[in-house]
């Protein structure tokens, strides 16, 4: 496997288009994350299409529902042979544990602690009383206890989060590179600030997908780590 930590979040409403943008950069990134977009809109078929480019496929697909449905969920995916699958924190520890026990032999189950477009205020608004920080490490401890492989979390949150995890696998959404926009992230770092901090797989779309020039964006990237 390819130990570059960079996945391309290739959320891209057309299949082709999607194909061509990864084919471009597959020599500089490490797998490729497709999310909710991506598997709505071209399912298991989109998959096994972009499976051909021979880098690991991250599934980004946030399941959260009664830990029976998300198991049944997690069984009907194994023909994908994802290396990493999401699921949300805040189903729980019996979801988290159902999940984990579905999940396929070499697939790493990742809970979701606090999404990195919402703030302090986002979460006061639906109840919760803390700040993204203290709520992505409750959340980070409860995804530990029932068996995880690890969390998703802002870059503010994975170094104290490998603290007390220290075998964890933890990915990080919402990097921009050094002068980069902020786009509708409120909580950002750069990709080389979050591998030292500890993240495992660095998730980067818009910096590379959106760039005039994908394949030097995504080398300039690279070169940074």
């Amino acid at each position: 496997m390819n130990h570059n930590p960079v996945y391309l979040a290739l959320d891209l409403p057309r299949l082709d288009a999607a194909e061509a943008l990864a084919r471009k950069v597959a020599g500089h990134i490490g797998g490729i994350k497709l999310g909710l977009e991506f598997f709505c809109a071209h399912g298991h078929h989109g998959v096994h299409e972009l499976h051909k480019l021979g880098l690991p496929i991250f599934l980004d697909l946030k399941l959260h529902d009664i830990p029976n449905t998300v198991a049944g969920a997690m069984q009907a995916i194994h023909v994908l042979q994802p290396a990493i699958v999401t699921i949300h924190a805040a189903g729980g520890r019996a979801m988290m544990e159902d999940a984990k026990a579905a999940a396929g032999e070499n697939c790493k189950v990742v809970a979701v602690t606090v999404l990195t477009s919402l703030d302090g205020d986002d979460l006061a608004s639906i109840g919760v009383n803390d700040q993204p920080h203290a709520q992505a490490l409750r959340l980070a401890e409860l995804a530990h206890s029932a068996g995880l492989d690890g969390i998703v979390c802002s870059g503010h949150e994975v170094g104290a989060v490998h603290k007390q995890w220290k075998d964890g696998y933890f990915v990080v959404p919402g990097l921009r590179p050094q002068n980069g926009g902020n786009g509708d992230q409120k909580r950002i770092v750069t990709p080389r600030q979050a591998r030292d901090d500890g993240a495992s797989v660095l998730v980067i779309g818009r910096p590379i997908s959106r760039a005039e020039d994908p394949l030097a964006a995504a080398r300039a990237i690279e070169a940074t780590l």
